[in-house]
């Protein structure tokens, strides 16, 4: 099987929209964004909830952080009931140049091993100026039976690993919030301001060009290259707030060529509630 580049163009959509496997969905987070959906999503796709589908929601985010994983169980029950088989070709868009959780949801199918998947570049804005077809109201799935998941196949580090990591030298934790939250100037959603002891900070909006879509492949082989030189990918770990804008990053070194290297999925909003060690704002 021909192994498909990590993100699509809308253009390149456009050209396989009618195709029969082709599933495409929204994964815009937020308050409102199954009424932004409802009101202004391209033709024909369907919605998937980032809170509920792609995360199993917890009572006590020091254990697992705000976006912990569902089961395989329950993951491969979702993706049943979005309709999503092995062989189906799956496309995902959000509205924040897949900040929200597209990537996220790229990221989950990679990991159980679907071949088929890609992010829309520039996502929901860059389809509607390309001219995409944009439709209104709710496209339900047709369901599936569960799919057959066996493992996440793609590393991942637990909060564990980051503690040894975060006073390890050879180890290299990878923080992609904006640089007031990682510094501890502001955070408007987790309860304390700081980060990991050893990070380092890239921010995931720095994968992005001015209009919002992702630098070209070379770029970002040319960067994540430089800031990685000499580094096994084992010894790297990308976390952010709550193991989604994390995946922005994974995916911008995979659509370069490079390892997918490990996500901490708890990230800072499991780790700023242990009693663990932390750059507080000064």
């Amino acid at each position: 099987m021909i192994e498909l580049h990590p993100l699509i163009s809308p253009g390149e959509l456009l050209t396989i929209k009618a195709n029969p496997d082709l599933l495409v969905f929204d994964a815009s987070a937020g308050p409102n964004a199954k009424a932004n959906y409802e009101a202004n999503h391209l033709e024909g796709a369907h919605y998937v909830d980032p809170e509920n589908q792609l995360a199993t929601p917890t009572p006590n985010a020091a254990k697992g952080g705000r976006h912990p994983l569902p089961t395989l169980e329950k993951f491969s029950e979702v993706l049943g009931s979005l309709g999503i088989t092995p062989a189906s070709h799956v496309v995902i868009y959000d509205d924040k140049q897949a900040g929200n959780a597209a990537a996220r949801f790229w990221w989950m199918l990679k990991a159980i091993g679907h071949a088929k998947v890609q992010v829309l570049n520039g996502g929901l804005q860059s389809a509607k100026a390309a001219g995409y077809p944009i439709g209104s109201g709710t496209v339900p799935p047709i369901p599936n039976s569960p799919y057959p998941a066996k493992e996440w196949k793609l590393p991942m580090a637990d909060l564990e690993e980051v503690k040894v990591a975060s006073r390890q030298d050879n180890a290299t934790i990878v923080d992609v919030r904006s640089s007031e939250r990682f510094d501890g100037i502001t955070e408007p959603i987790d309860l304390i301001a700081g980060h990991i002891p050893g990070a380092i900070n890239i921010p995931f909006t720095e994968n992005l060009t001015a209009e919002g879509e992702y630098l070209s492949a070379t770029e970002l082989k040319e960067k994540y290259s430089k800031i990685f030189e000499g580094k096994n990918t084992n010894e790297i770990i990308v976390h952010c707030g709550s193991g989604i804008t994390a995946c922005h990053t994974l995916l911008a070194m995979a659509s370069a060529g490079l390892e997918i290297p490990k996500l901490y999925v708890g990230s800072w909003s499991e780790w700023s509630r242990n009693d663990l060690p932390m750059i507080l704002a000064k």
